[in-house]
C-alpha cells in the first residue's frame, strides 16, 4: 500500500493529547508530564480554549522548593506562560520545520477556531521530514 507523505501538521499532529487545568497543582501537572513523555503541556478552559503553556523548565525549580520547605506545590495558573506560540492545523510541515529550528518550543499547540485540537512535537515534524524525504 502505497500511502501519501504527510503535507500538513493536522496529518501528524497528537489529536487526544495532554493538556492541564490552569486549577491544577504543579505535583499533578509534573506527574502528568512524566506519564506522557512530554516537556510541557498546553494550558485550557473548561471549553477547550487555549489560555497558557506550562513546561517541564517552567516547574522543576518549584516543585524542588516545595519538597525543601515541605509546603504544597503552587497552581498551574501561577506559573503558566500566556503568551504562546501555536500553530494551525493547515500550516505546512516545512513551513513549521524552517519556524522550529533554533531555540523555539519542543511541542506547539494546534488551535483551531481558538479550541485546542492538539499539540505537534519537534519529534513528529522530523520523522515527516524524513518520510517526505523518502517519498
Amino acid at each position: 500500500m502505497n500511502r501519501t507523505a504527510p503535507s500538513t501538521v493536522r496529518d501528524i499532529m497528537s489529536r487526544d493529547c495532554y493538556r492541564v487545568s490552569p486549577e491544577a497543582s504543579i505535583t499533578t501537572l509534573a506527574k502528568g508530564l512524566a506519564l506522557h513523555r512530554l516537556p510541557g503541556a498546553p494550558v485550557v478552559d473548561a471549553a477547550d480554549r487555549l489560555i497558557g503553556f506550562i513546561s517541564e523548565q517552567d516547574v522543576i525549580g518549584r516543585v524542588l522548593d516545595s519538597i525543601y520547605h515541605d509546603d504544597e506545590a503552587p497552581l498551574v495558573k501561577e506559573m503558566m506562560r500566556h503568551e504562546v506560540l501555536c500553530v494551525s492545523p493547515n500550516k505546512c510541515i516545512t513551513d513549521l520545520a524552517q519556524e522550529m529550528r533554533g531555540q523555539k518550543p519542543k511541542v506547539y499547540p494546534v488551535v483551531e477556531q481558538q479550541r485546542l485540537i492538539g499539540i505537534v512535537t519537534r519529534r513528529d515534524i522530523l520523522i515527516a521530514l524524513l518520510t517526505i524525504r523518502s517519498h
